[in-house]
């Protein structure tokens, strides 16, 4: 138990203190003795002592702009109650990293636990109370815990005995910290509780009540100096349960494209023109398969000392010429560290279908290569393409739009009665797009998924030999059982797939709720097998 809370207090004592000591190992060794037999106090909750503007934590964060102010807008001014927030987004998107680096920028206490390391309640809870008492666990109180605690009727009453007394330990400093002016005092009296991975709860015994009890701990507390923070690698859809609780306000963190990276990768280089010309030959295969900023540069990094190799001076500035010839050298090494890397064991039909596709492509010129890489690598049926395309559209697009995408008119009649937008309405259309945008994909209900399934199908043209010929000719009113089945079944094909993802039920509605998890590349690569116009249908931000 004490190996789960270390690295807790390790974080904030090692932070506070590499700034006050010199580069020095023997006085780090002396520093490390020290600190961990002196009691902790309310400064160690804050992350540093040297805070950031907001410029450089913008430029830290290339393409987290839009997710970093909304964020400092939902936590609000200085001692204001926030709304719970819900932060998700895929592996590697700089999710943790952003709201740790905004809470040194805010300079404000926060506690910060990970559902990684606290495996179970207890930890969890224990982890908690601990920060909050600012106990640190040592070899003269036995490793042991401050509080032990095990149920959650015991963690709500424990808890808001130590918040209360941390909270008015923060209002008796304000002045004290006010009148010094100094940056290692904490900055305002709201204490901030941060839950990171919260996907690892739904692997707990007793989940089903944990996941509530976690998102109600707000309305249980009732204190407003408190401030709810979860951390997440899946969408808040996924957390629903048949018991009820007021859903945090989400805030996304889309995947990285291909020019983020570039941007991200080309950071702290001592030859920028150099990287970018190695850029330029290997990271579009690499992003191919993955866009995880640490995956990437974990693969790369040896290639570059590679790329380099034919070089006796590594601040040269490579000429067209230069450029040619690293390419050429480093080219047989991309497949190999592609294969070495991201190796994943194919199923015997996908290796049957691989081989089948390379016998195809053996007389595909290197001009052809680009018009390979538009087609989809793997077999899907014509009405699995349509169920792919019709979610990521209900995804993608606004429900209140619908009706005017997918009418006989195609929306011609709404476009002769459309007036010029104010300057004002204007504004508030492009708010509620960005809003949109840092919510991420939305979900939708079954039913609107098969109406626009039935709609995109029923325009659609059909090639004689089309693997489902039983869509063919069906119109609005032409759908029976036999089809409703085999779309169905194709829906949780889709599912298991993870093309589509399935939340729980929602308690307000009580109907299930699914979100696309493909990306915009893939479902036009999709439509574009179907000669589907997807674009056409797209609500552009």
């Amino acid at each position: 138990m004490g190996k789960e809370q270390s690295p807790q207090v390790n974080r904030r004592t090692t932070r506070s203190s590499s700034s006050t000591t010199p580069n020095s190992k023997a006085t780090g060794e002396v520093s490390k003795i020290i600190s961990s037999t002196k009691s902790l106090t309310v400064n160690d909750l804050v992350l540093s002592d040297e805070s950031v503007n907001l410029e450089e934590l913008i430029n830290y964060f290339p393409h987290r702009r839009m997710q970093i102010l909304e964020l400092i807008k939902l936590l609000g001014p200085l001692n204001s109650p926030m709304i719970p927030l819900f932060v998700y987004g895929g592996a590697s998107t700089g999710k943790t990293s952003t709201v740790l680096e905004i809470f040194k920028h805010l300079s404000r206490p926060f506690i910060y636990s990970s559902c990684v390391t606290c495996y179970n309640p207890r930890i969890l809870f224990e982890s908690i109370l601990n920060q909050l008492l600012l106990h640190r666990k040592n070899e003269s109180n036995g490793y042991s815990s401050a509080k032990r605690c095990e149920k959650p009727s015991d963690f709500v009453n424990l808890l808001r005995d130590a918040l209360s007394t941390l909270i008015d330990s923060l209002k008796g400093d304000v002045g004290k910290s006010n009148s010094k002016k100094s940056a290692s005092h904490v900055n305002g009296r709201m204490i901030y509780l941060i839950i990171d991975n919260l996907e690892h709860v739904r692997e707990w015994d007793k989940s089903s009540n944990m996941l509530p009890f976690l998102f109600n701990l707000y309305d249980i507390l009732k204190i407003p100096e408190v401030g709810l923070i979860f951390i997440s690698k899946t969408s808040l859809d996924t957390y629903h349960s048949d018991t009820g609780y007021v859903e945090p306000f989400p805030v996304y963190f889309p995947d990285y494209t291909e020019g983020d990276l570039r941007q991200i990768l080309l950071k702290n280089q001592s030859n920028p023109k150099l990287y970018s010309s190695f850029l330029d030959a290997v990271l579009g295969p690499f992003c191919r398969i993955t866009r995880r900023v640490d995956d990437v540069t974990a693969a790369i990094s040896p290639l570059y000392k590679k790329y380099c190799e034919p070089l006796d001076d590594t601040g040269v500035i490579p000429n067209k010429d230069t450029k040619s010839e690293l390419y050429r050298y480093i080219n047989p090494y991309i497949s190999q560290s592609l294969k070495e890397t991201f190796h994943v064991p194919s199923q015997p039909t996908l290796e049957a279908s691989a081989s089948k596709d390379k016998t195809k492509r053996k007389g595909i010129t290197k001009l052809g290569v680009r018009e390979s890489l538009d087609k989809i690598d793997f077999h899907m049926s014509t009405c699995a393409k349509y169920l792919l395309i019709s979610a990521f559209l209900a995804s993608k697009n606004p429900a209140t739009l619908d009706a005017s995408l997918f009418d006989s008119t195609g929306g011609a009649g709404n476009q002769k009665r459309k007036r010029k937008s104010s300057g004002k309405s204007m504004e508030q259309k492009e708010s509620k797009e960005q809003e949109l945008l840092v919510k991420g994909p939305g979900t939708f209900p079954l039913e609107r998924l098969l109406a626009i399934f039935q709609c995109i199908t029923s325009v659609a043209e059909y090639s004689p030999d089309d693997e489902d010929p039983q869509i063919d000719g069906q119109g609005a009113d032409g759908w029976d059982s036999g089809l409703m089945s085999d779309v169905l079944l194709q829906l949780s094909s889709l599912c298991s797939s993870n093309f589509i993802t399935k939340g729980g039920s929602c308690p307000l509605e009580g109907a299930v709720r699914y979100r696309s998890a493909v990306s915009e590349d893939m479902a036009l690569k999709v439509a574009r097998s179907l000669k589907f116009p997807l674009s056409k249908y797209l609500y552009r931000t």
